[in-house]
């Protein structure tokens, strides 16, 4: 299956034949803890955005490509929800430890694969999340 009407200002196909992940949404029981936590992680500057129906918080401002948000919901218990890796802004040990200090958990790793290495962790709400590093160039 293509998607023909997926396409940039240039007129290139943005998505193609294979699956393309768009948005992903983590839940959390707080909010404002949430934000704390993932900012601290991945060394971003979130915000809460209570213009819609929920609130949330966007991973970044900049909302036109791949990216995702925080929301209030329920977490699956821990082991059983989809794991969503996200890259660190710098090494995978830099953002271990500022994800233990934060109150997240390492539970495996780090993994070596072609592209990278990464992290199994666990937020403190117990979403699973992995920290990827891309190898370096």
């Amino acid at each position: 299956m293509s998607y023909p009407n997926h396409r940039n200002t240039d007129g290139v196909t943005d998505m193609t034949t294979r699956p393309t992940a768009v948005w992903t949404e983590i839940p959390v029981t707080d909010l404002d803890d949430a934000i704390s936590f993932y900012s601290k992680v991945f060394e971003w500057q979130m915000m809460k955005d209570d213009s819609g129906p929920n609130p949330m918080a966007n991973f970044t401002a900049e909302t036109t490509g791949v990216s995702g948000h925080l929301y209030p919901g329920k977490p699956a218990a821990p082991g059983t929800g989809p794991t969503i890796h996200l890259a660190v802004p710098d090494t995978l040990a830099a953002a271990s430890d500022r994800l233990t200090a934060a109150g997240g958990t390492v539970v495996m790793g780090p993994i070596s694969i072609p592209v990278g290495s990464f992290l199994y962790c666990e937020d403190p709400d117990g979403n699973s999340i992995g920290l990827f590093e891309p190898k370096a160039a």
